[in-house]
């Protein structure tokens, strides 16, 4: 499909005027709440259905179908990146008013590196096309691993991104407001909001593994790809701060995203089998596949609202204000915060859950890390 000059241009227009207006809306340091959020998912949910309408009727039936396939399963997929969001935030106890500052540049990033990726990826399927088999290979052993439901601790502050950034360049042990550098003793240092940040696209860099293999199941067109992938990561940062208190409800919901994984992943070997083997092998159509990922999100919810996970039976009930608490998750929780280690300098400080929360680095540990680092598949 040969996509005019003028959708891209029309479409980068779209992502950059509402990427400003959303930095003007949260340019101050303050809380997202429920309804904020709320408003904000409804927007961009919005967004992508009129951009999916432009695309039927200026491109076809087809990419329209193609682009919303694409765009509801990186949406789905990008549930996974909500647990390790909160864990993030709880490991380094990023004060709430900062969250969305954080995930702000964590979504400029991942649009630029999924780009990259995307771009590769295609790139790659249309000269050879026999590696669909490997992203085939790699999406169910994704799904196998998300079924496993490990209980791994996660140490984001050890993560090779967070390690490399603090050897090329100090890192303060406070926060300074959404600032991401400061001057200490004459010298220019990073602040710990700068690692949280390297820590977030380094997790959206794992992501992407999946992501990348998946959209290219639905669709090799670069246009309907990467516009797909961006309005679904667009309006990851509204749905954080919607679901970040009501994540633990949807326990069914690993099972969910484990059936789509692998349901993807035999449609790659099915459509690689057509291309490569023999034009007799049947392919899954587009349509089939938006309808069965609809249908498995949907019965995922519904299972997780009509059967709640026990230890979910005695958490108080919804305030209606899901914005994660300064140091919520794991290393806030009692007996989850081994230690305090001020970046960079190696020294201990013990620090117990309630404290003022400035303290960048936890080391998450327990049962609390396997709540959210069991979320999500393997090292993903």
């Amino acid at each position: 499909m040969s996509v005019p000059v003028w959708a891209w241009l029309a479409f980068g227009a779209v992502v950059l005027v509402m990427l400003a207006i959303d930095l003007l809306a949260h340019r101050g340091a303050h809380v997202i709440k429920f309804k904020e959020a709320a408003v904000w998912s409804a927007v961009w949910v919005g967004l992508s259905l009129v951009f999916a309408g432009i695309v039927w009727a200026t491109l076809g039936t087809q990419p329209a179908v193609e682009f919303t396939t694409a765009w509801l399963l990186e949406k789905s997929l990008s549930v996974d990146n909500l647990f390790v969001f909160a864990l993030i935030f709880g490991y380094f106890r990023v004060p709430r008013e900062y969250q969305h500052r954080v995930l702000f540049f964590g979504v400029v990033g991942a649009l630029i590196f999924r780009g990259i990726f995307l771009a590769a990826g295609v790139a790659i399927v249309s000269t050879f096309t026999a590696v669909l088999f490997v992203f085939a290979a790699i999406l169910i052993w994704s799904a196998i691993k998300l079924l496993r439901d490990q209980d791994d601790s996660m140490d984001p502050g050890r993560s090779l991104a967070v390690r490399l950034l603090r050897k090329v360049v100090p890192v303060s042990d406070e926060y300074r407001g959404t600032r991401f550098f400061v001057r200490e003793a004459g010298k220019r240092v990073a602040t710990p909001l700068l690692a949280v940040v390297v820590a977030i696209e380094a997790a959206d860099l794992v992501f992407a593994v999946d992501s990348v293999p998946a959209v290219l199941a639905v669709s090799s067109d670069p246009f309907i790809v990467y516009s797909s992938n961006a309005f679904a990561i667009l309006g990851l940062r509204a749905l954080y701060f919607l679901l970040a208190g009501m994540l633990q409800r949807f326990h069914h919901l690993g099972k969910g995203l484990a059936f789509i994984l692998a349901f993807i992943g035999v449609k790659l070997v099915l459509q690689a089998s057509h291309k490569v083997i023999s034009p007799a092998v049947p392919e899954i159509p587009s349509l089939v596949s938006l309808g069965v990922i609809v249908v498995t999100l949907a019965v995922s919810i519904g299972l997780s609202l009509l059967r709640p996970a026990p230890e979910a039976d005695d958490e108080p009930a919804d305030t209606g204000e899901h914005a994660p608490v300064d140091g919520a998750g794991p290393a806030a929780l009692p007996g989850t915060v081994d230690r305090v280690d001020p970046v960079g300098d190696g020294g201990v400080q013990d620090r117990t859950a309630g404290d003022d929360g400035h303290a960048p680095v936890g080391t998450a540990t327990g049962p609390a890390a396997g709540i959210v680092a069991g979320s999500v598949p393997g090292d993903r």
